[in-house]
């Protein structure tokens, strides 16, 4: 006998409204957001809650830098008056310390998910079609069912093709954050910004360090003059950096550790005991889609309109596997956006002005627009620069060389973005960018009050240009 028109209906109900594949910044706040909107939603992670970010990123870098930081600072305090000696670390303490923090903030997330009644589920996504994913756990398999399924898997670290990049010793950042042995020497390939962190951690803690990009300047995504300051202070500092160098081949050093051999207006050759290559990203994908469904995809990463759909029917995708800018509050903020979208609401942010942060020592922020930027998109613009050399806080704290730099229509004095080399500089460049979403102009920046003495207060310096 067959089934009624209602038992039919009752058969083709979804378990779920939504299931996010993937529990980084991405895929955890789209399924909270999920959750505050009514949606019944599941949560698919392989590995830990948090993903890169918080497991192997963005937390525990800048925790081993705090740490280093601190040790800089106290073998530097003679200078404020505070007698510290025979200052030292334990790398092993440092590492600890790390852990722990992101033992606490994993916990947030799992709270979180819990307290909303997100079902976080521990196994492996593969998306099978027809709203259907299975998921791959350790007690074996099972079969979800959801109206739709948003792919939040991030992204993982390239190895190039060069000879010897296999060798013991040759690592990426996931084996080096774990990393409690002391060395003496590094050899980074890849001057971005994973490269420059890890530099300046090292460097901090006595390593001697060889930077060796291939691009003409550090930090190829960002503001030539922030890499030239940048690459100035590394310098200064005791960091060997080459840029514009092409590494030819990695190989053993008789003895122990390693040798790079590199091209850049000669032969040269580094050594070290560690290799870290860090060269860039790629979209994870692997496994991620049963036979015969292909998704939209360009040169590993998955195509999705402004409604962040892909080519697949009901499967949307977020973040570092979409490609563009590879940021957890980037990822974040995409997936609240498509949430929304997919609940018939307008997206909440604007992630057309996207913040970039580098935590090296001073820190670099910069949003929107540089000044050869406006150029090359031919607006007549200008800038307006400010030294924090006289900038009371930077002084009391022993600051480095720095400076704010705003960019602004000529003519209206709308702000087009803003670059920053110095203390806090993570935090201040949230006010710039809230400034150019709100399409401020640098007159309007120019009335706030900020405190005396701040940081911050060198903003009002360079919207006023003084």
């Amino acid at each position: 006998m067959g089934k009624t028109a209602e038992e039919k209906q009752e058969s083709t109900k979804m378990e779920y409204d939504l299931i996010v594949i993937g529990a980084g910044p991405g895929g955890y706040e789209a399924a909270f957001e999920a959750a505050d909107l009514g949606m019944k939603t599941a949560l698919i992670e392989k590995e830990e809650p948090g993903g890169t970010c918080l497991n192997r990123g963005c937390i525990p870098t800048k925790a081993l830098l705090h740490a280093a930081e601190l040790y800089r600072s106290m073998k530097n305090a003679e200078a404020s008056g505070i007698c510290a000696k025979d200052v030292s670390y334990d790398l092993c303490r440092m590492q600890e310390r790390k852990k722990d923090v992101v033992i606490q903030l994993r916990k947030g997330i799992e709270d979180t998910a819990k307290r909303k009644k997100v079902e976080l589920i521990r196994g492996f996504g593969v998306v099978c079609g027809e709203g259907r994913v299975l998921v791959r756990t350790g007690e074996g398999e099972r079969m979800l069912t959801s109206g739709r399924i948003l792919l939040a898997t991030g992204s993982r670290p390239v190895k190039p093709p060069i000879p010897g990049v296999d060798l013991p010793g040759v690592v990426t950042s996931n084996e080096l954050l774990e990393n409690e042995k002391p060395f003496g020497s590094l050899v980074v390939i890849g001057g971005g910004v994973i490269g420059v962190e890890f530099a300046a951690l090292y460097e901090a803690l006595g390593t001697k360090v060889t930077v060796i990009e291939a691009m003409p300047q550090l930090l190829p995504n960002l503001d030539r003059e922030l890499a030239q300051s940048l690459k100035m202070l590394m310098k200064k500092r005791g960091i060997t950096v080459c840029t514009g160098a092409k590494v030819e081949t990695i190989r053993q050093r008789e003895g122990g550790g390693l040798i790079c051999e590199y091209t850049a207006e000669k032969q040269e050759t580094a050594e070290a005991d560690l290799v870290l290559v860090c060269v860039g990203r790629r979209p994870y994908t692997e496994g991620l889609f049963a036979g015969g469904i292909l998704p939209e995809a360009e040169r590993g990463r998955l195509l999705v309109n402004e409604r962040y759909e892909t080519s697949v029917p009901g499967v949307y995708a977020i973040g570092d596997v979409t490609g563009g800018i590879m940021l957890a509050h980037a990822a974040a903020a995409e997936g609240r956006n498509a949430v929304r979208i997919m609940a018939g609401l307008p997206a909440a942010e604007d992630v057309q002005r996207i913040p970039s942060c580098i935590y090296t020592e001073p820190e670099i922020a910069c949003v929107g627009m540089s000044p050869d930027e406006a150029k090359a998109a031919g607006i007549d613009a200008d800038s307006r620069k400010v030294l924090m050399g006289a900038n009371g806080r930077t002084v009391i704290a022993g600051g480095e060389r720095g400076y704010i730099r705003v960019t602004f229509e000529k003519e209206t004095g709308k702000l087009l973005g803003a670059q920053l080399m110095c203390e806090r500089a993570t935090d201040i460049v949230s006010e710039f960018t809230m400034a150019l979403s709100a399409g401020l102009t640098v007159q309007d920046m120019a009335k706030t009050v900020r405190p005396h003495p701040t940081f911050s207060e060198a903003v009002s310096d360079a919207v006023r240009g003084l």
